[in-house]
């Protein structure tokens, strides 16, 4: 079931069909979630479709055609038509509810295609001011035609389309781009829910004590959540949060004026109030991402080589390290590989010719040793492989194969074939778990003595101490260099 909920989708670059069915669904699903919550004929309490579907426009930018953005506005007039008596004022709000949703979605392109995708505060701050613009816009429009439908004047209903429009935009817009499904299940532990629990009991504070700043009490737990969980997460519980306080409001559960009965301007400033408050936890939230995005690059290129991409010395330790927490001995052999003569390639070839070399020789090594062991770059043309062998012949044996691979594997540069061989030493032993890190800092001094024996006795062999049932003796093995 997981994978397939995961890889299922409204939309499809490929299926324009599949494409407009869905647009025309999701228009009338949400127009009909809106339309259910009307305080009065022409205006509603909390308007979902506009945001999600400027979401989901801004998010697929594939459906940003003409006629796809009419199927939409089709579909806002014919649930018109079948509901309500607005006649032609229908084409006026319904066109304003297009405004909304083309303008964000462009918006939001434009800075795709400018590259601006990395979470970051700057992005978030910038989605706020595209929602601003786009409810300005629309409620100027949408104004003008609920003038005659509505026993309002034009200034109320503009000050109750924008900020409804920009509202349920902050909340909403953030939730659609963000939202992705879990890839896996996940385990929650009871700590976990602290954070949602401190803003359940906020909300309940707003109910209990009311007044002018209740709306704000949230906003602390809110950041929690920001700190805690995922962007996608944050954003679906400040929407959460957010439409609870609209519908709380709207209905005097949580008195904003204890003074005076709600009414438009409270309203008004409500929702206005909520949207600056929903914009603060997303921003958090995104520069958490940030900071833990960076501070994955900066682990990776302390951990890896920039050039070889396999690990670098201290990530080699690092993956040692993490290994001593798997209680359970085993047995260890250390390999040193040299590249044989490695300064006469950067000398008659170039530095150029001699990183391209780096680079193949440690996918070749890595594609050899596959997933029994670890590959590192240990300084210039030297490189390290730490595998679990379960004995002697078996390291040795796999050593070999990597000195045939490269040995077998010509290297093209500019049309020339360059051959090259490797000189390897091996030092191998038994490692209990709590001293992995000391057995692998013997074993590889051993390793470098055995590499030295291989360059001393001609290069392109493999050297190490082997068991036999005589006792021990010294064995070098290999062909050499051609």
């Amino acid at each position: 079931m997981g994978p397939a909920i995961s890889s299922f989708t409204f939309f499809r670059p490929e299926s324009a069909l599949r494409n407009a069915v869905g647009i025309f669904i999701l228009t009338t699903l949400f127009y009909f979630i809106g339309a259910e919550l009307r305080l009065v004929e022409a205006l509603s309490l909390f308007w979902p479709l506009n945001g999600v579907m400027a979401g989901i426009f801004a998010r697929y930018a594939y459906l940003n055609r003409l006629h796809y953005y009419a199927v939409s506005y089709v579909a806002m007039l014919l649930y018109d038509a079948f509901t309500t008596s607005w006649g032609m004022a229908s084409l006026v709000i319904n066109l304003s509810n297009m405004v909304f949703i083309v303008t964000v979605a462009l918006l939001v392109l434009r800075d795709k295609r400018l590259r601006k995708t990395t979470p970051d505060p700057i992005n978030a701050l910038r989605l706020f001011n595209y929602c601003l613009v786009a409810a300005l816009l629309c409620a100027l429009l949408g104004a003008v035609g609920s003038v005659g439908i509505d026993s309002h004047t034009f200034w109320p209903l503009f000050a109750d389309w924008f900020s409804e429009q920009f509202s349920t935009g902050v909340l909403i817009v953030p939730c659609i781009l963000a939202m992705k499904m879990p890839a896996q299940r996940m385990r929650v532990r009871p700590e976990q829910l602290l954070p949602v629990l401190a803003l359940t009991m906020s909300v309940i504070a707003s109910v209990v004590i009311g007044g002018a700043g209740a709306l704000a009490f949230p906003l602390p737990a809110l950041i929690w959540c920001a700190v805690r969980y995922s962007l996608p997460t944050t954003c679906l519980i400040t929407f959460v949060t957010g439409a609870t306080e609209v519908v709380l409001v709207a209905n005097s559960v949580i008195n904003i004026a204890v003074e005076a009965p709600l009414s438009t301007p409270l309203m008004f400033s409500a929702r206005l109030g909520i949207a600056t408050m929903a914009i603060c936890p997303v921003m958090v939230s995104v520069s958490v991402a940030a900071i833990n995005s960076l501070i994955h690059q900066v682990s990776l290129r302390a951990d890896y080589d920039f050039l070889t991409h396999v690990y670098s010395r201290s990530g080699l330790y690092e993956a040692l390290k993490h290994e001593e927490a798997h209680r359970h001995s085993r047995f260890l052999t250390v390999m040193l590989l040299d590249i044989d003569y490695f300064k006469s390639i950067n000398d008659n070839y170039g530095h150029e010719c001699g990183d391209r070399v780096l680079t193949t020789f440690a996918h070749k090594v890595q594609q050899v040793v596959g997933e029994d062991g670890m590959v590192a770059r240990m300084g210039g043309e030297e490189f390290a492989v730490v595998v679990n062998a379960g004995d002697e012949q078996h390291g040795f044996a796999l050593a070999e194969r990597i000195r045939q691979a490269i040995a077998h594997h010509p290297f093209t540069w500019r049309q020339q074939t360059i051959f090259l061989t490797v000189s390897i030493g091996l030092g191998s032993g038994k490692a209990e778990s709590w001293q992995l890190t000391e057995v692998f800092n013997r074993l590889m001094a051993e390793a470098d003595d055995f590499l030295y024996r291989s360059k001393k006795a001609g290069r392109n062999r493999t050297s190490a101490r082997l068991l036999h049932e005589t006792g021990v003796v010294n064995a070098d093995r290999g062909t050499e260099r051609v």
